[in-house]
């Protein structure tokens, strides 16, 4: 299940702690301070949209919406994997003092990424609702796809956190095959858009069903496909359940592996 160990109390204070003292650390260490976790997210989307919408002209009816929740949904996607995949390797010095289930680590950089979503995910709603995208009944359904999500990004995070400590360059492998996915997820372009012979292929990515989910419902105002959003989230739980007990299995090795 998800995070059973960092859920006990002693544990999720921990872990609380940490991400909001992380937290405020990385504000402090810039002028502007928690501006940036709007700012830096706004500054990148405003570049695809430059590229993609204006120069490339590649887009569909209300493109900069269209784009904007693509790329809020895929920000939190990758940047909580890029984050935790290095948490266990960057706190050998701490395991070898403290006796811990690794599996906080990268639950950590999760939280924090989870917070940072939060503050943009509401400003894309208002920029939505000012838009001209009504409020809907289907709103009901964002916590279904927004638990759905995390239980995926918790997979991914997970794994690449086991394994990393054992191989630091695979990072480098992970961050290009992040990019590769970036670009067949559907972030540009609708899943429609795709020749009908291939889509079957495209909706085997769950992060393209996830932005479809909620384009569906903040965009089109209607009801996500629950069967494609059950079969991603059964595959996310199962992976959540698999990544930890890899770290379980390997957590007596990662304080000799990291500071070796």
């Amino acid at each position: 299940m998800l995070g059973i160990t960092v859920l006990q109390p002693r544990y999720r204070e921990l872990v609380l702690f940490k991400a909001f003292t992380g937290l405020r650390a990385e504000a402090s260490r810039t002028y502007l301070s928690f501006l940036w976790w709007v700012l830096e997210p706004l500054l990148s989307m405003s570049v695809y949209y430059v590229v993609f919408g204006l120069l490339i002209q590649r887009g569909t009816e209300d493109f900069v919406a269209f784009l904007l929740v693509g790329l809020v949904v895929w920000q939190w996607f990758a940047g909580s994997i890029k984050h935790g995949m290095n948490a266990i390797h960057g706190n050998g010095r701490l395991m070898t003092q403290v006796d811990l289930p690794k599996e906080i680590f990268p639950t950590i950089e999760m939280v924090m990424d989870l917070v940072k979503f939060g503050f943009v995910f509401v400003l894309l709603l208002i920029f939505l609702w000012l838009y001209g995208f009504d409020i809907s009944p289907s709103y009901l359904a964002l916590p279904c796809v927004i638990l759905v999500q995390l239980l995926l990004l918790t997979t991914f995070t997970y794994l690449t956190a086991a394994i990393v400590p054992f191989v630091p360059d695979l990072k480098f492998l992970i961050d290009a095959l992040l990019q590769l996915v970036f670009f067949l997820s559907g972030i540009f372009y609708a899943g429609a858009s795709i020749p009908e012979q291939y889509q079957t292929y495209f909706y085997l990515n769950p992060v393209a069903n996830l932005i479809e989910a909620y384009r569906d419902i903040l965009m089109d105002g209607v009801w996500p496909d629950w069967a494609a959003l059950f079969k991603v989230g059964l595959f996310a739980l199962a992976g959540v359940y698999g990544a930890q007990l890899l770290i379980q299995r390997f957590s007596h090795l990662y304080p000799r592996i990291v500071e070796a």
